[in-house]
């Protein structure tokens, strides 16, 4: 298949089923994972770059900032870098090696912020993304929490992509929920086609969505090692109104059935992918067989091989005896 530039393969990944690991209704796996530069984040990041640049808001040679856990940081380095732009990411320090290493390959400017800090303060990966963008006048800040092109972006092709796919014949929807995107965006869609879509958000221990989602009040919430979901603050991507359930994963919940979906079903996906699996065999038991649930598997394995895959970090951190 010729192309003229990479980003042109963004989209149209593979639509699997599970077939070996035993579920109580017929699970098929969008596998993300599959993108460009390795994760769904390619398709918000590519929306987003392009209306910044039909808006003026990006100039030729002009510097993108943003706070990333890793994955949007490499799918806006890849398209950026491709169209002259210049790069600088801030990321927390929980984040795997391979993340970082990944988005310094690209040449771009990384900035390593505190885990363990509120979102207000200085410190944040957050609040230092704003101030970065503040001190380079002319820069655009992608703000991919916030940005409604993040919506967008999934409404326009992960929703329609699984319509098509599934032939219109999906009973629940099964996503992480992180910046919200790609839940709020896909979910939208899916329930204008169908209402009667069910949509099961996927978060960590540790985050708030799940108990705002449940009582409208927000937890202190606490540092979980699963990378890619769940936060530690509301944000305005998270449409909490398209969504009819929450599901919380534990990090080993999450590790070991990633873990198990590379072994047992040949899938090396990331940390995400095996919680977002995790929640949907368990929903394939409450809801019974029969059901067709579609699981959005988000990143690429190769981005945790010194983490959930090494076998030495998951016994130090008590996940394997």
């Amino acid at each position: 298949m010729k192309f003229e530039s990479l980003i042109q393969a963004i989209g149209r990944t593979p639509l699997v089923p599970l077939r070996r690991i035993p579920s109580g209704a017929r699970i098929w796996l969008k596998c993300e994972h599959l993108n460009p530069s390795g994760s769904v984040k390619d398709r918000m990041a590519l929306h987003i770059i392009a209306h910044a640049e039909a808006e003026g808001k990006l100039k030729p040679g002009g510097l993108i900032v943003e706070n990333t856990s890793g994955n949007t940081g490499a799918a806006v380095a890849m398209i950026a870098r491709g169209k002259g732009y210049r790069v600088h990411f801030t990321i927390p320090d929980k984040m795997s090696r391979e993340k970082i290493d990944a988005l310094k390959a690209y040449g771009a400017g990384v900035t390593i912020c505190p885990t363990a800090v509120a979102p207000e303060d200085p410190r944040s990966y957050y609040r230092t993304a704003q101030r970065l963008s503040e001190e380079n006048p002319g820069s655009f800040y992608v703000d991919q929490y916030n940005n409604p092109d993040n919506i967008d972006a999934y409404y326009r092709t992960l929703g329609p992509e699984l319509w098509e796919e599934t032939g219109g014949k999906i009973d629940l929807f099964v996503s992480c929920a992180g910046t919200g995107g790609t839940i709020s965006g896909a979910a939208r869609f899916l329930k204008e086609k169908d209402p009667a879509v069910k949509v099961v958000g996927v978060d960590a221990v540790g985050s708030v969505f799940t108990d705002y989602f449940k009582t409208g009040k927000l937890i202190e919430p606490h540092v979980y090692k699963l990378e890619g979901l769940g936060e530690d603050m509301l944000v305005k991507c998270m449409d909490f109104s398209v969504v009819d359930d929450f599901i919380q994963v534990t990090d080993r919940d999450g590790f070991l059935t990633t873990r198990r979906l590379a072994r047992e079903e040949g899938i090396f996906a990331g940390g995400s992918s095996g919680a977002a699996l995790w929640a949907a065999l368990q929903v394939g038991e409450t809801y019974g067989k029969g059901k067709d649930i579609v699981v959005v598997l988000p990143d690429h394995g190769n981005r945790y091989l010194s983490k959930l895959y090494n076998d030495d970090w998951m016994r130090e951190n008590g996940y394997l005896e």
